[in-house]
């Protein structure tokens, strides 16, 4: 018997209070972890006042969380009762007949509205929390412009990869699962080549490490691996945060080891090289590509699911929408498909964590394990990371093993 309209509302509603209520206890599960013991292996990451002073910082990130996200559910829910899926499907009708057109003002009305709700909460966590723990650097200005620039790109990238997955449905039906498919696979392979060239530029100044030191120890281990070390650059991640990263860029001859400002300043030299030897590590043990062919399978996964619920007519008047749509069609099942989302990044965790455990062992046989867990801890320390994780935020949020579980890994 074909769930009733009705009954697709309500379990709407109960797949969204159902993740809220998860991904709230959770929290709430790490956040009485904060004040536990620090294990002894981790006794000189923090001393006593930066201990506390982490504590703090996790404390305002965990109340800020639930107060945006709770706002976030009310005004979701608001939004249902309300039949805003409705009156936003008739908006969109009266101004055009053309499906795309109609697709695409629907998806961006929801996602400029989405954006300029969450605006007051970036910057909230910007200027307030940011700000007061010392990790924020960035200007008012930059802070608008990255908006702004993120917004065009979505507008401009988001919208041209829309309208051809719409018009594929057009022509194809049920099968443009295959075609979508292609396009957005073919897109991530072209993101994962180029994005440093094409988009980080509108960001961030990208400059090659200048020789000396450091650029002669990077270069020296990476021929001693075999690791074909073309460019090395440093991004000035300093103009936003003090927070540090690194990390491998590109397929072929295009990829590149990219080092944040920070990072140099935070690190000794051999540390830095022991960064370079984990991230070598991740394309010696084939992470990248097996990473993209997880990526590409399971988009293709996605929208086969999709294609299966694209044209029920239930999903429209469930919303109250009389004349069923792709895009509103679209909307139902990313709601529909949350919980199997979970389990996919639950299970892309699983595996995240296991490249990291690899990639921390060939850096060990190839370099120095000490100095790797000094930068570990460094890093851990100069983001105020949490030392006592809740297993369970572990096993379902984290892409990396706990700085403990790394530590026991590399000492083994």
């Amino acid at each position: 018997m074909p769930l009733s309209p009705t009954t697709f509302y309500y379990l709407i509603l109960l797949i969204i209070l159902v993740v809220f209520i998860i991904d709230t206890l959770l929290d709430y599960l790490n956040a009485r972890q904060y004040d536990n013991p620090v294990p002894s292996e981790l006794d000189d990451v923090y001393k006593e006042e930066e201990h506390q002073k982490s504590i703090d910082y996790k404390r305002a990130n965990y109340r800020f969380k639930i107060i945006s996200s709770t706002l976030s559910l009310l005004l979701l829910l608001t939004f249902l009762h309300l039949n805003g899926f409705a009156h936003l499907d008739s908006l969109v009708r009266s101004i055009s007949d053309n499906s795309i057109v109609q697709g695409l003002l629907f998806i961006g009305i929801l996602l400029l509205s989405s954006e300029l709700l969450s605006f007051p909460f970036d910057y909230y966590r910007t200027f307030v929390i940011e700000e007061k723990f010392e990790f924020n650097t960035t200007t008012k200005k930059t802070f608008l412009l990255d908006k702004f620039k993120s917004l065009l790109l979505l507008v401009i990238v988001g919208g041209s990869l829309l309208s051809l997955i719409i018009w594929f449905y057009q022509l194809t039906q049920e099968n443009f699962w295959i075609y979508a498919w292609l396009l957005i696979a073919f897109f991530t392979i072209l993101m994962n080549m180029f994005y440093a060239k094409l988009f980080v530029p509108l960001f961030n100044n990208q400059t090659p490490l200048e020789d000396g030191v450091l650029r002669d120890s990077l270069e020296q281990y990476a021929n001693s691996v075999g690791f074909k070390l073309k460019d090395i650059y440093v991004i000035d991640g300093s103009k936003r945060s003090t927070k540090a990263n690194a990390y491998f860029s590109g397929l072929g001859t295009e990829k590149r080891i990219t080092l944040y400002d920070t990072l140099i300043y935070d690190l000794t030299t051999e540390e830095v090289v022991a960064v370079l030897a984990h991230e070598v590590g991740h394309y010696k043990k084939g992470h990248i590509i097996i990473n993209l062919i997880l990526s590409v399978l399971l988009t293709g996964f996605t929208f086969w699911l999709l294609s299966l619920f694209i044209k029920n007519p239930i999903l429209a008047q469930a919303f109250g929408i009389s004349i069923p749509s792709f895009h509103i069609g679209l909307i139902a099942f990313g709601i529909l498909f949350s919980p199997i989302s979970e389990i996919t990044g639950i299970l892309m965790n699983i595996v995240s964590r296991t490249f990291e455990y690899q990639a921390d062992n060939f850096a060990k046989k190839t370099y120095n394990k000490n100095f790797l867990i000094a930068s570990l801890k460094k890093l851990s320390k100069n983001n105020l990371s949490n030392l006592t994780p809740h297993p369970a935020t572990v096993f379902v949020h984290y892409s990396h093993p706990t700085l403990l579980q790394r530590i026991k890994n590399l000492r083994e």
